[in-house]
C-alpha cells in the first residue's frame, strides 16, 4: 500500500473549482472545509485495484491550500496524509507528504475546470519519478482526482488512482 497515499493525496492537493483562473481570489478559498469520498487505487501500474475511502480537512486562502487527512484501504490500512499547494498567477506548486518514498513535488497550471500537475516522487515509482494528475470540478461541491502513470513494461498510460470527493 506504499503508493496509496501518494496517489490519493497528490490528487487532493489540486482540487479545482469552476472556470476561474488561478489568480481569482475565490478559486482556492472555495476548498475551505471538509471533504470525504471513495475511489480506487493501484499500488503499481500492474497491481490489482484497491477500494479506498478518504477524508480531508482543508484550510484555504486566496493563494494557498493546505490539506490534512487520511485514506483507508483494505479496511485495516490507514495512512495519514498532508499537503500544501500555493498559486502564483496561473502556476501551482506544492509539496505532498504521506508517501513512503518521501515528500513529492507538484507543479502545473489550470485549464478550464481542472488543474493539471506533474508529480515528481522522491524515489522511483513504476520505473521513474514522474506521474500526471488531473483534478476536475464535478458539480457545486464535488471533485474528481485522477492520477495517471506510465507502465514501465508497456509504455502505456495507466490510471493508478481515481477518487470522487464531496464536501461534507
Amino acid at each position: 500500500m506504499k503508493s496509496l497515499a501518494r496517489f490519493v493525496l497528490a490528487g487532493c492537493l489540486t482540487a479545482g473549482a469552476g472556470a476561474a483562473h488561478a489568480d481569482d481570489p475565490d478559486f482556492l478559498r472555495s476548498f475551505q472545509g471538509n471533504f470525504a469520498g471513495k475511489g480506487t487505487v493501484k499500488v503499481t501500474t500492474d497491481a490489482p485495484t484497491v477500494n479506498v475511502s478518504c477524508h480531508f480537512n482543508s484550510d484555504a486562502t486566496s493563494s494557498s491550500l493546505s490539506l490534512d487527512g487520511s485514506c483507508r484501504g483494505l479496511i485495516v490500512v490507514k495512512r495519514a496524509i498532508s499537503a500544501d499547494l500555493k498559486s502564483s498567477g496561473t502556476k501551482y506548486t506544492g509539496t505532498y507528504v504521506g508517501s513512503r518514498t518521501g515528500p513529492a513535488q507538484l507543479s502545473g497550471s489550470r485549464s478550464g475546470n481542472a488543474i493539471n500537475l506533474g508529480i515528481r516522487w522522491a524515489k522511483e515509482v513504476n520505473g521513474d519519478r514522474r506521474a500526471q494528475m488531473t483534478v476536475e470540478k464535478t458539480g457545486e461541491d464535488g471533485m474528481r482526482l485522477t492520477v495517471i502513470d506510465t507502465d514501465p513494461k508497456t509504455g502505456k498510460s495507466v490510471v493508478t488512482s481515481r477518487i470522487d470527493l464531496r464536501r461534507t
